[in-house]
């Protein structure tokens, strides 16, 4: 009898965590980096409880070569050789040429979305939307650019800790205790905040939130990790 109980009881939470996680969709997006030849954002392989677009930048490259590597919750930072950027500037500019490119654009059919700007030469912000292994043939370079960029691997990657994160909130309860909140302003459910790493150094990160308590009130917090220079 009381591993039904225990079974209905997880069950029951695990149904709370999906309902609190799930109004972040949209919400919690990264910030724009003009400093960047590419960013690419990557909403997909969500796990139960994850709050999806919390994680880090999937792949990011400054003008300097250097890169950033994000996945669940951390990030690495290599550097890039000047025949390797401009080997994929190549593909970049490629990439734009291509007919139909707009603010949305799909990939053909799935439910992966992915967020991907280029600001070196003309500028470029959409949405695609599918999965980029079957992506139609209008769109296959631009695919297989962004299934190249996932799977983005570099010998000078190293993990990178960023210096602050930016915290979004939002009413809500998850399982197990909750953690003190460390600032004098209440969470803001409205307008995020960026915090300094060493306020929240042993918090959950990324894709993973924290359940903060305040007097009579519980908040969902999740800490999305900025890179040098990246605004919330």
């Amino acid at each position: 009898m009381k591993s039904t109980v225990d079974s209905r009881q997880s069950a029951a939470w695990a149904a709370l965590l999906v309902v609190a996680t799930s109004a972040w969709a949209g919400a919690v997006r990264g910030g724009d980096l003009p400093a960047a030849i590419v960013y690419l954002e990557a909403f997909t392989e969500t796990l139960p409880g994850y709050v999806r677009e919390a994680a880090p930048a999937r792949f990011v490259l400054l003008e300097d070569g250097q890169v950033f590597v994000g996945g669940t919750s951390a990030v690495r930072s290599g550097r890039l050789e000047s025949r390797e950027v401009k080997a994929l500037e190549k593909r970049l500019a490629e990439v734009r040429k291509l007919p139909g490119l707009a603010s949305s654009v799909s990939l053909g059919p799935g439910d992966q979305r992915f967020r991907l700007i280029l600001h070196k030469g003309r500028a470029l912000d959409t949405t695609l939307t599918g999965d980029p292994a079957q992506a139609t043939p209008a769109f296959k370079s631009l695919a297989v650019l962004v299934q190249d960029l996932m799977r983005f691997d570099h010998p000078t990657l190293r993990p990178y800790v960023p210096a602050s994160y930016v915290l979004r909130a939002r009413e809500g309860r998850l399982a197990g205790g909750c953690r003190r909140w460390p600032f004098p302003e209440p969470p803001s459910t409205f307008v995020p905040k960026v915090v300094p790493a060493e306020e929240v150094a042993y918090w959950p990160k990324g894709a993973t939130p924290a359940s903060v308590c305040l007097g009579d009130k519980a908040f969902i917090v999740a800490l999305r990790p900025l890179l040098p220079g990246e605004q919330p």
